[in-house]
């Protein structure tokens, strides 16, 4: 019997141990969590944080399964790798044939004065965890202002949040406009003025130089020389993937954990998955990749699929909270470079109205793009990034959804026209086949579908799809006894109700990742 141990029981440790509950075989599968809690959607604590779901609404709710040990509240301290065993802070030691690290990532803490990351002062938070989320939580009650230092994605999530709780939010950013990782400053514009119009203010090109805080609240010293005080501070300034245990090892870390296609350390029988890898020249700290990874790594010792490799997507980033939706895809930033071809750039600001829209085309193809607001070409935006499809000739009618007379440029992409290769979960890589199939077998809800086949239990952007596909299937199929009737593939009379906005992906073309925030 093989022994495999997985530390960390995370978004992608809590993945691997499933998927190898669900292949053949005789194997011990043993999970080892530092936090006290069940495995639990790190996604949706944005979410959480702003009072739309309860606790039990983010756990995971597929259980690890029959033969998998898991340990909650229990952390490994070291890696003996000459007796291939773990030891934890009970004491125990924990042999394994094989050792799958997913120790997530840790939330930096900037080095203020006043601001010990070992003890944070009272009414002071990072936002990571369950029970980070929990501490801003017990703040946040009887407040009336916050602050949120960081103003990447996670950080606008969590001021968004604290604002739907009736908070007056503040967000200080360091550089000159939001998320500058996924946008430009034009757009970053727009975003810090859709966000002012839900609540959230904007202090941009101000960085922390001090931290005051006490039982009644902080006061955080700014480099212009003011100051800003309110009722808490939540901190997000980024995340690094935790890589202590591997490196005490002596295994390969720059970044991360250095892994290679199949995931495997510099110690072959250690791999590495999640925000903790690094395949490539950075961490992904996605949810779709770490998923990727935990079913790449299971097929490998389980021994399914013996030449199972790892191949990254091109990510698409997505932010759907209320009031913003937001995609940015691709490389928005990068100047001409010789030999490449000329770049055509299209751009298009409606403030007043939060819209912003910028493609980048090379050789008649995207390179990148950023769309902010309602945009009704966002699904054909991302499908053409990700197959490397030519551009239509109408490029305004791609950039804005409308053609010159103010209609729509074309019906949002209807299901009964998509392939049943088409992706509609990115996080899980569900097609419409797989949902198809699971309509037929009886899942009949969006609910029966989500649980059958894991399509909307990732970041959650693609539950509209979801609901559009199960309304479709309610009206081409309405009686149980006739499923042969969906294998047609002329299903497209009686006019089937459209997926506006939904990123359906063709699976004969390379495909895209598709995620929000750091995750794994």
């Amino acid at each position: 019997m093989t022994t495999v141990v997985i530390v960390g029981y995370g978004m992608a440790g809590a993945r691997l141990a499933a998927e190898l509950h669900a292949q053949p075989g005789d194997r011990k599968v043993t999970v080892l969590g530092a936090e006290p809690h069940r495995a639990y959607n790190r996604i949706m604590l944005s979410t959480l944080l702003a009072g739309k779901l309860d606790e039990p609404d983010v756990e995971l709710t597929e259980a690890a399964g029959h033969g998998v040990d898991v340990r909650t509240g229990v952390a490994v301290t070291a890696i003996d790798r000459a007796a291939c065993e773990v030891r934890t802070d009970d004491g125990d030691r924990v042999g394994y044939d094989h050792l799958v690290l997913a120790t997530g990532s840790r939330a930096m803490v900037p080095p203020l004065p006043g601001l010990d990351p070992a003890a944070l002062p009272d009414r002071v938070a990072v936002f990571r965890t369950l029970d980070d989320c929990r501490r801003i939580l017990a703040m946040a009650r009887g407040a009336r202002r916050a602050l949120v230092l960081g103003g990447g994605l996670l950080g606008l999530e969590a001021a968004r949040g604290l604002a739907a709780r009736g908070l007056d939010v503040t967000v200080v950013h360091p550089t000159g406009h939001l998320m500058e990782r996924q946008l430009d400053p034009a757009a970053g514009a727009v975003l810090a003025g859709t966000l002012a119009g839900l609540g959230v203010r904007t202090r941009l090109a101000a960085s922390a130089t001090g931290l005051a805080a006490d039982a009644h609240g902080v006061r955080l010293d700014l480099s212009d020389g003011s100051s800003l005080t309110a009722d808490l501070l939540v901190l997000s300034c980024g995340v690094r993937p935790d890589t202590v245990l591997a490196a005490a090892a002596g295994l390969t870390v720059e970044r991360g954990i250095v892994v290679d296609d199949r995931l495997r350390t510099s110690d072959p029988r250690v791999s590495a998955i999640g925000d903790c890898a690094q395949h490539g020249a950075t961490p992904s700290g996605l949810v779709a990749p770490a998923w990727a990874q935990a079913r790449v790594v299971a097929q490998l010792l389980s021994g399914v699929d013996p030449h199972a490799a790892y191949r990254p997507r091109p990510a698409v980033t997505r932010l759907k909270a209320a009031g913003i939706d937001l995609a940015a895809m691709g490389d928005t930033a990068e100047g001409d470079r010789a030999g490449d071809g000329p770049v055509e750039e299209l751009t298009f600001a409606d403030p007043a109205r939060g819209t912003y829209a910028r493609l980048r085309i090379r050789d008649e193809r995207l390179t990148g793009a950023i769309l902010l607001g309602d945009n009704p070409a966002v699904g054909t935006v991302v499908q053409l990034f990700d197959r490397g499809a030519p551009v239509p000739s109408d490029r305004r009618a791609l950039l804005l959804g409308r053609t010159l007379g103010g209609t729509p440029a074309a019906p949002a992409t209807s299901p009964a026209l998509m392939p049943d290769a088409a992706t509609v979960c990115q996080c899980n890589d569900v097609s419409k086949g797989a949902l198809v199939r699971c309509w037929r077998s009886g899942g009949r809800t969006v609910e029966a579908m989500s649980a059958a086949t894991r399509a909307g239990t990732g970041c959650g952007g693609c539950r509209d799809a979801l609901a559009g596909i199960v309304g479709w299937l309610a009206e081409v199929d309405p009686v149980a006894d006739e499923p042969a009737g969906l294998a047609r593939t002329d299903l497209t009379g009686g006019g089937p109700p459209t997926l506006a906005g939904a990123d359906l992906v063709n699976d004969d073309s390379p495909r895209t990742r598709h995620d929000r925030v750091e995750v794994a």
